[in-house]
Parts: C-alpha cells; sequence; structure tokens
C-alpha cells in the first residue's frame, strides 16, 4: 500500500457544498469539468487502487480570490476519516494573521503540515512573510508542500514558482523539510539538482502532464534526466502523488513499478519517503 503525498480536497462535498464555490473552483483553479466528491467514496476509491493514505493539500487564496480551506473544516474531516488522511494546514501569507493562523493549526488543531501556492497568491519564496511562515513551521517541525513549476491555473505566473527561486530556503532553514510539487516541472533536472544538494528538500511525482503515466515517467527520468539520478541519487526525496483529483492512483502506481529501479528504491518513493517527510519515521539514510 501507498501514500498518496499530494492529493487536493477542493471538491470534497464537506468544503464544496456550494454550487457558487464550485462553479468559482472549477474557473479558477482549471478543473473545469470536475463534480463534487463524496469523502467516503474517494477513500473507498484510494484504497481499492492501492493507497493507504493521502496527505490533503487544502487552499488559502482568500487575499485575491476569497475562496479558502479552513483549517478548522480540516482538522474536523481527518478526525472523520478513520485514518486515512494527514491534513495539512492553508494559509495565505499576504493575510495580516497568517503567522497567528499558522501557530494555532499546529499549535491548536495540530495539523501535519503547510500547503502555499506562491503563483496563485502572487508572493514570492524570498519574501518575509513566506519567512516568517518558515520560521514557524521549523519551530514546529513541520513540513510544508510548495506548488513549483508551470501551473495551468488562471492567473499563476511561474516567476513564482520555478525550482531554484526555492533554494534559499533551503538555506536558510536546514532543518525544514519541505516538498517541490509536481517536481518542478519543466524544470526537472534544476529539482534533481536541489535535492542532490539539500537533504532538506524533497519533490512529488505529481506531475502527469501527458496522456500516459507510464510516456510521462519516462520523460523525467529517462530523457530529462537518466534513471541513476532516481535510483542513486535522489531516491530517498522523492515522494509518490497523484495530485487527485486531476489524475488518479491506480495507474501512476502501476508506472513506477514498471520503471527500471530497484525494488528499495520503489518502496521508499512509494510510502517510506512519505513517512520521513511527515517526521513519523527517523531520517536516517544519511548515517
Amino acid at each position: 500500500m501507498a501514500i498518496d503525498a499530494h492529493q487536493h480536497p477542493l471538491f470534497f462535498r464537506d468544503f464544496c457544498a456550494d454550487a457558487q464555490i464550485a462553479s468559482l473552483r472549477r474557473e479558477q483553479q482549471a478543473y473545469y469539468k470536475m463534480g463534487v466528491q463524496d469523502v467516503r467514496r474517494v477513500i473507498e476509491q484510494n484504497r481499492i487502487n492501492g493507497v493507504e493514505k493521502s496527505i490533503l493539500l487544502p487552499h488559502d487564496f482568500s487575499h485575491f480570490q476569497n475562496d479558502r480551506i479552513s483549517n478548522d473544516a480540516m482538522r474536523q474531516l481527518v478526525d472523520r476519516s478513520e485514518g486515512a488522511f494527514y491534513g495539512f494546514a492553508a494559509v495565505d501569507p499576504n493575510r495580516d494573521d497568517a503567522p497567528a493562523e499558522l501557530e494555532r493549526a499546529f499549535g491548536e488543531l495540530g495539523l501535519s503540515g503547510l500547503k502555499l501556492h506562491l503563483a496563485k497568491q502572487k508572493i514570492a519564496p524570498s519574501h518575509m512573510r513566506v519567512l516568517a511562515l518558515m520560521e514557524i513551521c521549523q519551530r514546529y517541525n513541520k513540513p510544508v508542500v510548495f506548488h513549483a513549476g508551470i501551473s495551468w491555473q488562471p492567473d499563476a505566473t511561474a516567476q513564482y514558482a520555478r525550482p531554484v527561486f526555492y533554494e534559499p530556503i533551503a538555506v536558510e532553514f536546514p532543518k525544514l523539510r519541505f516538498s517541490l510539487a509536481h517536481m518542478g516541472f519543466p524544470w526537472v533536472t534544476e529539482t534533481a539538482a536541489l535535492l542532490a544538494k539539500y537533504p532538506n528538500m524533497y519533490a512529488d511525482l505529481a506531475a502527469l502532464y501527458f496522456d500516459s503515466t507510464d510516456e510521462f515517467f519516462h520523460y523525467l527520468f529517462d530523457r530529462a534526466m537518466d534513471y541513476t539520478w532516481l535510483d542513486r541519487g535522489i531516491r530517498h526525496q522523492v515522494l509518490f502523488g497523484t495530485n487527485s483529483p486531476r489524475w488518479g492512483a491506480k495507474r501512476a502506481l502501476a508506472a513506477i513499478r514498471r520503471l527500471p529501479l530497484r525494488e528499495e528504491t520503489v518502496e521508499c518513493i512509494t510510502g517510506r519517503n512519505a513517512l520521513e517527510f511527515l517526521g513519523e519515521e527517523e531520517v536516517n539514510w544519511l548515517d
């Protein structure tokens, strides 16, 4: 069984009961034909497809679009999920109360990490408002997932999302575990180089921009780089992720297992790395 390190709950019925909100999210987040999802069915589908647990990545675009999934609602959903979900917090750095809300999300609500989409929130990784949130995450030993690379979402520009722009965070917060989503596509070799340099950096595979999962993984690890980069170099820092509901787990997991990788590497990618990223297991591969 695997851990999906990148699942979005934006169309879960618990968070999307209002038709107006559903319509806004379809347009503003480029899910143009997505329907509202029943949470129990999502959990059942995940398990049928080989996913035991998922990291839920909510959003807070309250500053520009007045749309967010509240951290209280995320906590309530995780409590009802019977262990199926790890719930991350979402805090728009543009909010004046962002540090206080993140402190509450960790200290009072006990959420598992922080999700930021700076391209949508229109703020640079080096901005003091973002760095203040990183300090809180490092202090609480909570990981961060950043959207990285190109985004299909309207009004989300790559000037805030190119992988190399996140290098200063790795330097300033060496004990902070953070992941660049989507392997930073199309700058995947840039992402891989950063992972090789900084052991506190991770990246996830939620980057299926071609029709075939096999073809896309072949592009990532055989054309853009070499399989040896993954199998011998960065295997402890790559996380399985689907970007669900945009894509599902069944084909992606099967495609990973068809790659010419050692079995231990596949085990790291599909589960063990996520537990280390979350802080549930010790990171001992550097010992």
